[in-house]
């Protein structure tokens, strides 16, 4: 792998990690449509950490709120850390349906759906999933934030992201679509998709540092790697920054037509 190539796939990394795109999609589809070759699991292990400090980084103070009241035991708390402590176990519980996913079926969905034609209708079909999303959403007048979701509404979206170990389909497309047909407003299903990545990027990121330890080292190519997390975490910065700007003035539709446009262009190329 050169530096061109990983500063290359760590800016796709970053930016369609957090924009509901598939990220999985675009590192499958870009390698292939170069012929660079297949990059190893130490550099993916890379790109998920980057993303994983930019996620971080950007939503800094809100988890650390999050972290004080989710081990706050005091009886006499504030309303406001109420709230939080229980957003904090919202976002914990949702990480067990993807674990459980990806622990008993993982293997099987990485060899099973990683054709290039199951991945374009993936796009296309999530894309027109979204859309009906984005509608529905538009009709909803009372519309919930992030402080009133629901366990049910928490279990839908921690479902749907569960189907993200799939690709093609966006983890963070996926949940802000679930998070819409809950009755979310925009802006409020899009951070908590992003609240959400946090747990779940940083176990996928473990899952494969395991595997790595596990199979060998091999030959690291530090400066390449490092190259990657690099330009990852400052795209995926920037992607959830821009994203969150979008949102609050138009809605998912461009997003949805690029996912349609990506799925054609893959299905005619490869």
């Amino acid at each position: 792998m050169t530096f061109i190539q990983s500063i290359v796939l760590g800016i796709v990394q970053g930016l369609t990690e957090f924009l509901p795109v598939s990220s999985s999609a675009h590192l499958v589809f870009l390698p292939r449509f170069f012929a660079w070759g297949e990059h190893d699991i130490a550099f993916d292990i890379m790109l998920h950490f980057g993303t994983l400090f930019a996620v971080v980084f950007y939503f800094r103070k809100k988890l650390w709120q999050l972290i004080l009241a989710f081990f706050n035991y005091k009886s006499d708390i504030t309303p406001e850390v109420k709230s939080d402590k229980r957003l904090a176990w919202l976002i914990a519980f949702s990480i067990i349906p993807a674990g459980l996913v990806g622990f008993f079926l993982g293997d099987i969905i990485e060899n099973t759906f990683r054709s290039s034609t199951f991945m374009a209708f993936n796009l296309i079909f999530w894309g027109i999933v979204l859309f009906l999303a984005d509608r529905f959403s538009k009709k909803q007048k009372n519309q919930k934030t992030l402080g009133n979701i629901s366990w049910k509404n928490n279990f839908f979206i921690a479902c749907a992201q569960a189907l993200a170990l799939i690709p093609g389909t966006s983890r963070s497309g996926i949940t802000m679509t679930a998070g819409l047909f809950s009755k979310l407003d925009k802006s409020s299903a899009a951070e908590y998709s992003f609240l959400m990545s946090v747990p779940i990027i940083f176990l996928a990121g473990a899952d494969s540092l395991f595997k790595l330890i596990k199979n060998g080292l091999g030959d690291l190519n530090i400066a390449i790697l490092l190259t990657g997390f690099l330009f990852s975490m400052i795209s995926g910065f920037l992607a959830i920054s821009l994203f969150l700007k979008i949102i609050r003035k138009w809605d998912f539709t461009p997003f949805v037509v690029y996912r349609i446009l990506i799925g054609l262009l893959i299905l005619f190329l490869l």
